[in-house]
């Protein structure tokens, strides 16, 4: 068996693994920054407890700016608060922002080369039964296509926190997608973090999947299923989705010669669309997409939720088999 890359932990099969919503490690990443940077500022669309942005204001309340419920409004404020120096990070359900006010976004944040960090919550399936109309799936395409955007989909609490310190240390428009439920922490206080690196969590020669958010985890079970059956995976947790990591996404694939995607989005326009494009400029390889396919999400329990959709490991397992066969 293949070990996982150094600093991750050891047993991710473990149903003792801990677990923690991946917003939570923004919380404590921008209490960290606005210690760090007097600068940094925060604003949220009243939702304050449930973004995890709570601890910042009761920290700073001088440097917390409650807008309520008008996420058109929270964008304009803090595209105008970036222009006299400050760094904003605002907050709210990613079916709120960016999902209600991308032309906002776009116009004031991104044409306008501002220092905004927008960071949208409860995102994917998994938010579970708040149901279809809060389970965003279209974010990554959404915000992807904006010139000059940073877009960062963390894989656990722990790189959620060190995402957050490394775009508030980065000038420019970034959108940080986040989970809802709890999910295993994979990582480690050591393990790489950079927003122009994908990191190899698990080296394989026969098939490469690339996996972004609560993804991550199952795509690294799967490939402890595969080695069961003789097939080593290349695990990559390609958490900054744009700008991609072309090199190390390419290199992986020139090596295996297969490319499977996971994500929590749809299949059109997120992950999936961005390393088909790369594939296709640099080294086109069999290649299979796994997400959401063309449909809204539905209520329910999320691991349930994750099973229906063909989310979790087995299926990623099985997809993979089935790739392998296009490919020989």
């Amino acid at each position: 068996m293949i070990e996982p890359a150094q600093h991750l932990v050891r047993d991710l099969s473990s149903p003792e693994i801990k677990q923690e919503p991946i917003r939570a490690g923004f919380g404590r990443g921008l209490l960290e920054a606005a210690h760090a940077n007097k600068d940094v500022v925060a604003l949220c669309a009243d939702l304050t407890e449930s973004t995890k942005m709570d601890a910042f204001a009761k920290s700073f309340p001088e440097r917390f700016v409650e807008v309520g419920i008008a996420e058109q409004n929270l964008v304009t404020v803090a595209a105008g608060m970036s222009l006299v120096g400050k760094v904003p990070f605002v907050s709210s359900y990613a079916a709120f922002s960016p999902g209600r006010n991308w032309e906002q976004i776009r116009t004031t944040i991104c044409l306008n080369q501002t220092n905004v960090k927008v960071v949208g919550s409860h995102a994917g399936v998994s938010v579970g039964p708040d149901g279809a109309t809060h389970q965003m799936l279209e974010d990554i395409a959404i915000m992807r296509v904006l010139p000059g955007m940073t877009v960062v989909v963390p894989c656990d609490s722990i790189e959620a926190a060190k995402a957050t310190m490394a775009l508030a240390g980065q000038y420019g428009p970034a959108y940080l997608r986040l989970a809802r439920e709890k999910s295993p922490i994979i990582s480690t206080a050591t393990t790489p973090f950079s927003l122009s690196k994908a990191q190899v969590l698990r080296l394989g020669k026969d098939v490469t999947i690339v996996a972004v958010g609560t993804m991550v985890y199952q795509a690294l079970l799967a490939a402890e299923q595969l080695d069961k059956d003789g097939i080593t995976a290349e695990v990559i947790n390609a958490a900054v989705v744009k700008p991609l990591d072309t090199i190390t996404i390419t290199a992986s694939a020139r090596k295996t010669g297969a490319v499977l995607t996971v994500e929590e989005h749809q299949m059109a326009g997120g992950l999936g669309s961005v390393v088909a494009e790369t594939l296709a400029d640099h080294v086109p390889v069999p290649m299979t997409r796994i997400g959401m396919k063309d449909r809204f999400g539905e209520s329910g329990n999320p691991d349930q939720l994750l099973e229906h959709f063909g989310l979790t490991a087995p299926h990623i397992a099985r997809q993979a088999k089935e790739l392998l066969a296009r490919k020989e």
